[in-house]
């Protein structure tokens, strides 16, 4: 060994030593900080599934590649780090040594020829993402980057490294091929012959090189581990575990969508009959009340900002960025946690568990961080403002997009369950909705007894569940359907074209009532419990097997909630049973319809339950051209702005989702814009209003286009609204 080697040896031996132990302790750091949430145990079940849907949705790169070119540049940036991480443990070897590398493998051609291209690949897709990073870095005011409110100087920290690190690979086997000392071949490593080709033949080449590699890739590890909420390179560790404990993973359709989690405490369902809120958790009123999976969620965050880019809210100037309200929470629990762990905190009753004894030796910044309300502005030093937490439509774009599976909704439904069941804080037009439900069993507080008044005119009667009868089908009409006017042609819509099918059916008439996921999604567990056992019980005594729902949030809840509630029955969506009629020729248009048609997915039936091709496939049967689809379309689809009981929640801060949306359809020119759901039906259907001079423009469910199409002499829209 020469003095070089001796020097090179020291030095990367020494950053080393030093990259560890701050790692070790960033390591321990993070997870003290996870551990203090909730207990998760359902985060454990079927552990084979979880591990298959990681591997795949990791080495398969399925969400990124939604990216096209970034995921294919972020797969071999991805492949580089894991593979190529051999080549830095070669690079120990070559400080010592000009000749060193692996044992066993380090003269194996297959290994030379796949590190190679490895890294010519990583080059390649590292500098496309810097690239894209400096185009759309958010340097102008009121900028709506993806990438606003991102730590920038950690992403280019990141993506420079990864760059001189494979660069520094290829200059040591540069300075090897100018020595003679490289074992591979030009057709194996052409880029190492060609840099060789150019470099000096120094022989302490390789293990000056190799120092320097280290040394960038111990200072990464050294600048991370005294930054452990730097996601941007975390997420490189934290993703794998993230992605498998995702939420059901063999039933998440891809992401971390599915149906809301009911409301716990210290991991167990609350039942509402027994539950206290001086002993029970109501929702999330403290950073350490999100579960342990929530808080790993947190720290994963890359702050790449798909889900800010796809947000309704933000693309519409609200003050709602998924991304941002992650990191704010992620801030928030980091800086709160000395306090947490040093035994400080709130009981349930917002009380100071510590002695003033225990605070007086406490962090003062943290015991400071400690006393800030979750939910509050900015004068209140608030973590998340209150306009934050109310902008959300509840679509799953966000979830959708998350190339880690961080489960927005979730966490922006725990926090409002908080603010309406224990501060009675959510805005005031929302109040007459949960009174309506509470008294009236629909949110339009509508008369129980006007239920039915759509079937007057049909020139066919509709069986009534529980008479008797056997029936197929149980039509859930649901609230919309049943009470605005709008919804009330589907619904005579959809029942027609059963009748004319065959289809054995029956509607529950007045024994239905709201299937509560208004209440759920602004927060109130409370009613939904209320309504939804009130309607599991009608159901099962109606002996329901199967529901054919129009209203997509009917159709979530139903088939995918009431589970929980011990309802077991199956339930499709109209355009999923029209499309079977179609193809199984029980309704056949003959009529095609002329003119441009654009469809709109609705969130609840495309992005939170995949139906996305029944929809098209009555369409493409009734409509002669075929459909024009709007940029934003199925997974990508754009919020009508309804959800999450915003229906009934007025829009003050900025555009209107609605307008938005309207706007995207209307530029396709096409004159009919089909919707599959009652609450799209109004939204788009007021958006065209909205934007004036667009006569010509009708907004219509997909069963009134199919409905036309049909040689039908009683169309619904010919019956006057009872």
């Amino acid at each position: 060994m020469g003095s070089v080697q001796i020097a090179t040896t020291i030095v990367a031996f020494a950053i080393t030593a030093v990259a560890v132990v701050l790692a070790v302790r960033a390591v321990r750091q993070i997870v003290q900080v996870i551990r203090l949430g909730q207990p998760a145990p359902e985060r454990f079940s079927d552990p084979l599934s979880r591990t298959v849907v990681m591997l795949k949705e990791t080495a398969g790169h399925t969400r990124m590649f939604k990216w096209s070119l970034i995921g294919a540049a972020h797969w071999f940036v991805m492949v580089g780090f894991l593979v190529l991480f051999l080549l830095v443990v070669e690079a120990y070897f070559e400080v010592v040594t000009p000749t060193g590398e692996l044992p066993i493998i380090g003269h194996w051609l297959v290994f030379g020829f796949a590190t190679e291209w490895i890294g010519i690949l990583g080059i390649a897709g590292i500098v496309y993402l810097m690239a894209v990073r400096l185009a759309n870095r958010p340097n102008r005011p009121g900028s709506r980057s993806r990438f606003t409110g991102s730590t920038m100087w950690q992403g280019y920290f990141v993506e420079w490294v990864v760059l001189l690190v494979l660069i520094f690979g290829f200059l040591i086997r540069g300075f090897k091929v100018a020595t003679d000392h490289f074992a591979y071949p030009v057709w194996a490593a052409p880029l190492s012959h060609a840099v060789g080709s150019v470099l000096p033949a120094w022989e302490a080449g390789p293990s000056v090189a190799a120092m320097f590699k280290i040394m960038i890739s111990m200072t990464w590890l050294i600048v991370i581990s005294l930054n452990v909420t730097m996601g941007v390179a975390w997420h490189r560790f934290l993703a794998f575990p993230n992605i498998w404990f995702k939420r059901e993973p063999a039933k998440a359709a891809g992401s971390g969508l599915g149906p809301l989690k009911p409301m716990t405490s210290e991991g167990k369902p609350l039942d509402f009959e027994e539950a206290d809120p001086e002993k029970d958790q109501f929702g999330v009123s403290q950073v350490e009340q999100f579960t342990w999976k929530g808080l790993l969620d947190f720290s994963t965050c890359t702050e790449c900002g798909r889900c800010q880019s796809q947000c309704p809210a933000w693309n519409t100037g609200k003050p709602l960025s998924p991304k941002l309200l992650v990191l704010s929470l992620r801030d928030h629990a980091y800086a709160k946690a000395p306090y947490l762990l040093a035994g400080g905190g709130k009981d349930l009753m917002g009380e100071e568990k510590a002695t003033e004894a225990q605070l007086a030796h406490m962090d003062v910044l943290a015991v400071a961080e400690g006393n800030r309300p979750l939910i509050g502005t900015e004068a209140e030093m608030g973590v998340i403002d209150p306009d934050v937490l109310w902008s959300c439509t509840t679509c799953g774009a966000c979830v959708e997009q998350c190339p880690v599976d961080i489960e927005h909704v979730d966490h922006i439904v725990d926090m409002r369950r908080y603010q309406v069941l224990i501060e009675s804080n959510f805005p005031s037009e929302a109040g007459v909705m949960l009174r309506n439900l509470e008294n009236k069993g629909n949110p339009w507080g509508s008369p129980q007894n006007t239920r039915e008044d759509w079937t007057k005119g049909l020139d066919f009667e509709i069986k009534r569940a529980g008479g008797g009868e056997d029936f197929e089908y149980l039509f859930w009409v649901g609230c919309a359907g049943a009470f605005e006017d709008k919804a009330k042609k589907t619904t005579r819509a959809v029942a027609t074209l059963l009748h004319e099918a065959g289809v054995d059916f029956a509607i529950l008439g007045e024994g239905e009532t709201c299937s509560g996921d208004p209440a759920r999604r602004i927060g109130n567990e409370f009613i939904y419990q209320m309504l939804a056992q009130q309607n599991v019980e009608t159901l099962k005594e109606a002996n329901v097997k199967k529901i054919v729902a129009t209203c997509p949030h009917c159709f979530n809840t139903l088939g995918n909630e009431y589970r929980d509630l011990g309802l077991e029955v199956e339930v499709v969506h109209h355009t999923e049973l029209l499309s079977h009629l179609v193809a199984t020729g029980k309704l056949t248009p003959v009529n095609q319809l002329d003119g441009g048609v654009t469809y709109h997915d609705p969130c609840y039936l495309g992005r939170h339950n995949r139906v996305f091709a029944p929809p098209r496939e009555v369409l493409g049967s009734a409509v002669k051209d075929g459909l024009t689809e709007m940029p934003r379309n199925q997974e990508r689809s754009f919020c009508c702005g309804a959800g999450g009981a915003r229906m009934w929640m007025e829009e003050k801060i900025g555009k209107r989702i609605n307008i938005e949306r309207t706007e995207e359809a209307l530029a396709t020119n096409a004159q009919t814009i089909a919707v599959g759901c009652p609450f799209c039906y109004t939204m788009l259907g007021d958006g065209v209003n909205a934007k004036g001079k667009h006569e010509d423009v009708e907004v219509v469910d997909v069963a009134t286009v199919l409905l036309r199409s049909l040689d039908v002499k009683a169309k619904p829209e010919d019956v006057p609204s009872a």
